[in-house]
């Protein structure tokens, strides 16, 4: 052998060297277009029109599709898989139930980048569970408009803060083998079509939340409905390639929000993906990524056109009695065509290169093949979910959300004499408010939803806490001396031809009597009121989609539509505040009703669940909402302390809801110790806030909140939590909303909104004007007292800097802290170039035994001490004296260095 081996050995060299230039020649085949090669390799197998199929959305197969807002199409004669997209935030949003989570005001109210990294765990957890690849989620705008419909959604109104909490989501999310998709890029920040953003103010605010996502390695970014600077987002070259491609470095795939395709075109300008794509078979809708011939234009029916804006509020939960009317908008530009040419006529003329479509798709299989999908990670099956460890998560995140805005008196925590004497008012006092509004999120398990004042009871052993409803969102049942038909006593009920009377409308699992599953069928009969008055009717169902007419006319109808993109089956939490007491979704409105008779129908059709059928009618009369507010009055007034619970959906903007500020100005004239717990994800006015003793914000909580609520009012726990968002005292107070500046509102001057405001967002445009908020951005009281000392700064070897502070609990109560760091204005600010009076840079939340100081380490990264240069289009780092401020809010400011750069 050894002999023979320098043979042996050029035989195998010889062999070697032929496979190597096999390689070679094949690797000269396969075009470079994502560099991975097993992604190139795939492009390189693929047609043109399997690329087509991962740039466009499809219709997934009905016996598998689970309600979800998208899919995509895979390819299986390569092994590809398709792709499920469920909205968010926050939650997962399917034709099955999932847990609510804590809203995403509370997660960035915690202040935690732990919190928020679990809160993804449990997005993605839900995701893989019920076999969702994509998450829509997280929502990283800014909530710079108090007006704007989906502040709602936002970590707040600093970019920082957003960033931060928003990568520890994805990072949580993607832990699952789930991608997150961030949304919505860029300039989505109010309600406008059009919005104009100066370039270093869309660096710094608007874009830098979205570079923290792609650094925490987000798989996909979605791009929004608005134009940007007089370009679409979706077809807006200089934002998607030039600044998201070029500038941040995203290696993933963008798509559009569902209808934000307006030409085939925008292909070229870096979109990857068109949803929601094809049109439903023999359905209305705008695509161009898709080789589907265009659906004939649908003839506008006049008769059709009276329900039209009903329809789509009760998709998302309409309005209730306690709101002010609903004023209908434009929608925007949802559907508008540039151009009606589509993917093939686009290929044929040049105006869409394959090389385009291949990029495209090859961002969209890169994930695939990131996540594992293609390696037994894929997973379309539902299966059990984590309940109880999701639970403890949700729960614990309520807890720490929680802001105390005010504590006169150490009036919280509640002591244990106080709750012979206690009584708890309103009906998100008996319910927990646990999702606000029914929008693209979760709406919760309602078993799991127990409410504040049962929590109370069963942690504090005290059964005798008082209670008073003040706003019964559940009603009575309308009784049958109020219904007949023909002249008989009683509704008729027509099913399938036949016919029956029914003394009431009362079909319930509870009662015993709920109807087979999947029943359609309609009541008619007459609705005879003893005098003239404001009525309030409910019209409660499950199992079910019923809709309700009165003298004629539709009133209202549930939320949920058979074959719809966000889920087919009805669920408690759609189209209320609360669900009924026993489970059912409530759809409320108020009529003015003259005495005597009037015409009802209410009708009930499958909702895909085949789930027992529940319907009820019930009311709320004027005089038992006279009755039930003169008893929680007199409750208060009997009381040691009243505590008022308090919500807010959406409407009015910064207002409550209904006749709430007169029942805290009522309570608090008849009792020295009123508290309010407030159930809101924006500021609101608190006209009353002088006069009551504390202000405890919980947000919407989630699933879990009651218990939250519970530990935080019984002290078993110390609030913690910090605004992420400034509390004004008038609406006026704040940069979109000020009436000297009509174009910086979403209404805006000739159809554009502007932001002249430029960086000084939020805070820092009441640092700005010298504007006193009520609560300052960060500010968050405690059950202890903290001290601040032995500031230290200094420069970091990456060119940011190290800051470390000594905190001291100095009270009786083990509580987490949360420093703050801002960063102040240079002392050498070049020409044309914007600064905010401080900037939030760093922040951390740190627990601290009463009595016990520690030392807590804060990194300032070199980004938040640069400024984006419009001269140079790039960074540059701010020269000249510069403040580093360490503190508890923007404006408690506890300790200060100066640096030099």
């Amino acid at each position: 052998m050894t002999k023979n081996w320098p043979a042996i050995q050029r035989a195998m060299l010889g062999i070697a060297g032929l496979a190597l230039s096999a390689t070679i020649a094949h690797a000269q085949t396969v075009p470079v277009v994502t560099g991975d090669a097993q992604v190139d390799n795939l492009l390189n197998e693929m047609t043109l029109q399997e690329k087509l199929t991962l740039i466009h959305g499809t219709h997934e197969d009905p016996a598998v599709y689970q309600g979800e807002a998208g899919y995509l199409g895979g390819v299986p004669r390569l092994g590809i898989p398709g792709l499920r997209f469920a909205d968010g935030p926050p939650g997962v949003l399917t034709r099955h139930p999932s847990q609510a989570e804590a809203a995403t005001m509370g997660v960035a109210a915690t202040f935690s980048v732990k919190d928020a990294r679990e809160n993804g765990i449990v997005i993605g957890r839900e995701d893989r569970a019920l076999g969702i690849d994509v998450s829509l989620q997280p929502f990283v705008n800014i909530d710079r408009d108090l007006e704007y419909g989906r502040g709602y959604n936002t970590f707040g109104e600093d970019p920082f803060l957003t960033g931060q909490i928003g990568a520890a989501e994805i990072e949580g999310i993607q832990s699952q083998h789930v991608m997150a998709q961030v949304k919505h890029f860029v300039g989505y920040d109010s309600d406008s079509a059009s919005t104009r953003i100066d370039d270093q103010t869309l660096h710094e605010v608007y874009v830098a939340p979205f570079d923290a996502a792609v650094k925490a390695g987000a798989s996909s970014i979605m791009c929004s409905y608005n134009l940007i600077n007089g370009t679409y987002a979706c077809g807006n070259q200089s934002t998607l390639t030039k600044i998201l491609r070029d500038e941040i470095g995203f290696k993933g795939f963008v798509t559009s929000d569902w209808g934000a395709t307006h030409a085939v075109t925008f292909i070229n300008s870096g979109l990857d993906m068109e949803m929601p794509g094809e049109p439903a078979p023999n359905g209305s809708g705008v695509s161009f990524f898709d080789t589907q011939p265009a659906p004939p234009p649908q003839r506008i029916d006049p008769a059709g056109s009276e329900t039209t804006n009903d329809d789509m509020t009760d998709m998302y939960g309409g309005h209730v009695p306690e709101e002010p009317a609903l004023q209908h908008e434009d929608g925007g530009d949802v559907g508008v065509k540039l151009n009606p040419e589509k993917m093939p006529e686009a290929l044929k003329d040049g105006k869409v290169s394959e090389a385009a479509i291949t990029r495209a798709a090859g961002r969209v299989l890169y994930e695939i093949v990131r996540f594992g999908y293609m390696n037994g990670l894929s997973k379309h099956e539902v299966t059990e979910q984590a309940i109880e460890a999701n639970a403890r998560i949700i729960e614990k995140t309520g807890e720490d959300a929680a802001v105390l805005l005010k504590n006169d008196g150490d009036v919280l925590p509640l002591k244990s004499t106080d709750l012979n004497s206690l009584v708890l008012i309103g009906p998100t006092a008996g319910q927990i408010d646990s999702i606000g509004i029914n929008g693209e999120r979760s709406v919760g398990l309602p078993s799991r939803q127990v409410g504040p004042l049962a929590a109370m009871k069963k942690i504090s052993g005290n059964s005798h806490i008082d209670f008073a409803v003040d706003d019964d969102m559940t009603g009575t049942t309308i009784p049958a001396s109020a219904l007949s038909h023909d002249g008989k006593p009683g509704l008729e009920r027509i099913n399938a031809g036949k016919s029956q009377t029914d003394p009431t409308l009362n079909f319930t699992v509870r009662n015993g009597n709920a109807l087979p599953p999947n029943s359609a069928m309609t009541w008619k009969g007459v609705l005879t009121v003893p005098h003239a008055g404001n009525y309030w009717l409910y019209l409660q169902a499950l199992g079910t989609n019923a809709i309700i007419s009165l003298d004629g006319r539709r009133l209202a109808g549930t939320g949920a539509s058979q074959g719809g993109v966000h889920g087919d089956i009805l669920q408690a939490n759609q189209d209320n505040v609360l669900p009924t007491t026993d489970g059912l979704d409530n759809v409320r409105r108020a009529v003015d009703l003259t005495a005597g008779p009037h015409a009802i129908e209410i009708s009930i059709g499958p909702d895909s669940s085949n789930a027992p059928v529940q319907v009820r009618l019930n009311w709320y009369t004027p005089e038992q909402r006279k009755a039930d507010h003169e008893a929680a009055i007199a409750a208060a007034k009997n009381a040691k302390i009243a505590v008022v619970f308090l919500w807010t959906r959406l409407e009015p903007v910064f207002g409550l809801p209904g006749e709430q500020n007169q029942l805290v100005e009522e309570v608090a004239a008849v009792n020295p110790n009123t508290v309010v717990v407030l159930n809101t994800s924006q500021p609101v006015a608190l006209p009353w806030v002088d006069k009551v003793k504390a202000v405890l914000e919980m947000w919407w909580p989630g699933d879990e909140g009651g218990w939250s609520t519970a530990n935080l009012l019984l002290g078993k726990t110390s609030p913690a939590g910090r605004l992420p968002i400034t509390w004004g005292k008038n609406l006026t107070d704040y940069a979109a909303t000020d009436p000297k500046h009509p174009e910086r509102s979403h209404k805006g001057v000739d159809g554009k909104t502007t932001y002249s405001e430029g960086v000084n967002v939020g805070y820092r445009w009441f640092d700005k004007e010298k504007i006193d908020p009520l609560f300052a951005f960060g500010h968050g009281l405690s059950y202890t007292t903290f001290e601040y000392s032995g500031l230290k700064v200094e420069k970091a070897h990456n060119g940011g800097l190290n800051v470390s502070v000594n905190i001291k609990n100095t009270g009786k109560m083990d509580s987490d802290e949360v420093p703050q760091v801002y960063l102040g204005t240079p002392s050498e600010i070049p020409a044309g170039v914007q600064f905010p009076v401080r900037a939030l840079v760093a922040f951390d939340r740190v627990h601290i035994a009463s009595g016990q100081s520690k030392a807590v380490a804060l990194h300032v990264a070199p980004r938040q001490l640069q400024y984006w240069s419009t001269v140079g289009s790039e960074w540059v780092t701010a020269s000249g004296k510069r403040t580093v401020s360490v503190g508890t809010s923007s404006r408690d400011l506890r300790l200060e260095r100066t640096i030099d750069y």
